[in-house]
């Protein structure tokens, strides 16, 4: 029981100094620099507690259950020896986990309802939500890919700088054809599918693959995964952009 209650103490204690930087911004510019009082006090520090709260559980939760399951899976489809297997593996967490991503799902329809009053799209409910979907799909479909390419990086060894290089070449070519209204929309999806569902189970797969391939450094191979989600996001909502 005393162990559990210093665990619990030393997380919470973590997740307190990790949110008091931000804490002390905002009340700063709030009450010196904007001068006003924060409203509702009361119902402030709550959500503050919450937050502390559940930030810590997650943490927690990270490292009891999503790092390790991750690691192990690369494990296993290493024994088993079958790339097919591995990929077919790779292909769908990348599809399954950001697929089901908040900020994705935020930002979808976010996107469906500015491209609905902007006359984009019809702005009916059916409209939106065909649209949103559509973005949700092709950024999922992309991450899947991107789980391809990585993992078969990993065990071919190529160097992920070169990769990276190319990809964010060819995001500045297509930036220069793909419709303008869909550009930011395209470079936000790169950033929010690396979020608090995809990431941790990415990079569990990375450094687990690395780490059970014989001749594969996890600090120099296992790494990089998140990237190529970070990227081949924007190529493909471009792509998309462009074909809508």
């Amino acid at each position: 029981m005393k162990v559990a209650s210093r665990v619990i103490s030393r997380a919470l204690y973590e997740s307190a100094k990790d949110l008091f930087p931000i804490i002390v911004v905002i009340a700063v510019f709030q009450l010196v620099v904007l001068r006003q009082p924060l409203p509702d006090i009361g119902r402030l520090l709550m959500g503050v507690l919450l937050v502390l709260v559940g930030l810590t559980l997650f943490v927690r939760g990270l490292h009891m259950a999503l790092f390790p399951l991750g690691e192990e899976l690369a494990y296993s489809f290493v024994r088993r020896g079958n790339l097919a297997l591995l990929l077919l593996f790779s292909f769908a967490l990348g599809f399954g986990t950001t697929v089901a991503e908040p900020a994705l799902i935020a930002v979808a329809d976010e996107a469906a309802m500015i491209a609905a009053t902007g006359g984009i799209i019809e702005d009916s409910p059916d409209a939106r939500t065909s649209y949103a979907l559509g973005l949700r799909l092709v950024v999922a479909f992309s991450v899947g890919v991107a789980l391809l390419i990585g993992v078969i990086r990993i065990v071919k060894g190529w160097p992920v700088q070169y990769l990276i290089m190319g990809g964010y070449a060819g995001v500045v070519v297509m930036t220069g054809f793909a419709p303008p209204e869909i550009i930011g929309i395209a470079y936000d999806s790169g950033g929010v599918t690396t979020s608090t569902v995809t990431v941790p189970l990415v990079a569990a797969l990375g450094v687990g693959l690395a780490s059970s391939i014989k001749g594969r450094d996890p600090m120099v191979d296992g790494f990089g995964l998140i990237a190529f989600a970070s990227l081949t996001p924007m190529m493909f909502v471009m792509a998309y952009g462009m074909w809508v």
